[in-house]
């Protein structure tokens, strides 16, 4: 019979898989820590990015931005070289890469072979009111196995509230089965959305430019230029992330009369495409179907800034 090994205190001891998840967030800091540590992450964030200072970034985006012709719509382009890709990117509007993702090894997996081949990978799920609870360090949040979780949002659609979503999460035992393009010079590692119909990430912004592979299923995404936050009553939870109350799909022109102003451009992304986010966009997106999804951010200056191709 097999020992379960246990910690010091002879709880049974975190599986090597679970090890792999973030860490909770801490116990709450006090006003002046807290600030501390903002301030050492804002210093750090910039010399990642090569820029003296995020909210100058920040700032360097939104005025770029107001040059920008009104987008109707979200146009699809064929697969891109790097050079082609950072040409397109310059000029500051979201795109649609479509035949690149499809070729991806992980586009063939079925649900039922990541619950077989990937089932004791451990994830952390989204739980209860996500949506308005997006931006707070202490949402609730659930560990279990991939395997538990795919059972538990199997009959999603008989429930009417929030289904559990697996958001912005390595899971690096997929890392394999994605081939990504090399648009950045630098990029963070690969995160990954997973979840049944309905699930959402509510309005917000990265100041970093984002490739989203959409590998299983489709997903609506509303999409709002950098300067237009002036409408979309934002809300700072890092400095390179904001989010906002308004919601495109349900809007309160009452609570929020200046989101009347915003010009938000819907679209549909389908399995197999690619979307090219620019920093500074407010994007809110909504599961369709189930769903799989993949992105990773730049770790350099935004292109629309930079306008530069690859080295």
């Amino acid at each position: 019979m097999n020992k379960i090994p246990t910690d010091r205190q002879g709880s049974p001891a975190p599986s090597r898989s679970a090890r792999l998840l973030p860490p909770r967030p801490d116990t709450p800091l006090s006003p002046e820590a807290a600030l501390a540590r903002k301030q050492a992450r804002e210093q750090k964030d910039a010399q990642v990015r090569g820029v003296a200072s995020i909210a100058d970034m920040r700032e360097a985006i939104r005025h770029a931005s107001r040059g920008l012709p009104p987008l109707s719509e979200v146009p699809r382009v064929g697969v891109l070289d790097a050079v082609a890709f950072n040409a397109q990117a310059a000029k500051g509007l979201p795109f649609i890469i479509t035949d690149l993702v499809e070729k991806w090894p992980l586009c063939a997996l079925t649900p039922q072979d990541l619950r077989e081949d990937f089932g004791e990978l451990q994830v952390r799920a989204r739980v209860g009111d996500y949506v308005n609870t997006a931006f707070a360090t202490d949402r609730a949040m659930q560990d279990m196995p991939l395997r538990e979780y795919l059972d538990l949002v199997a009959d999603a659609d008989a429930d009417p509230g929030l289904p559990p979503y697996v958001g912005n999460l390595e899971m690096r035992a997929l890392n394999r089965l994605c081939h990504w393009p090399a648009y950045f010079r630098k990029m963070g590692p690969p995160r990954f959305w997973l979840g049944p119909a309905r699930t959402v990430t509510p309005l917000h912004c990265d100041y970093d430019d984002n490739i989203f592979a959409q590998i299983r299923g489709a997903k609506r995404i509303f999409l709002a230029p950098p300067h237009h936050d002036e409408f979309l009553y934002p809300r700072e939870a890092n400095a390179i992330l904001f989010g906002s109350p308004f919601d495109p799909e349900a809007p309160d022109f009452d609570r929020f009369p200046l989101a009347r102003q915003a010009a938000l451009t819907e679209c549909i992304v389908q399995a197999g495409e690619l979307l090219y986010v620019p920093a500074g966009w407010y994007h809110q997106v909504r599961a369709l179907t189930f769903s799989l999804s993949a992105n990773r951010w730049a770790r350099a200056q935004p292109l629309v800034l930079s306008g530069a191709a690859p080295a």
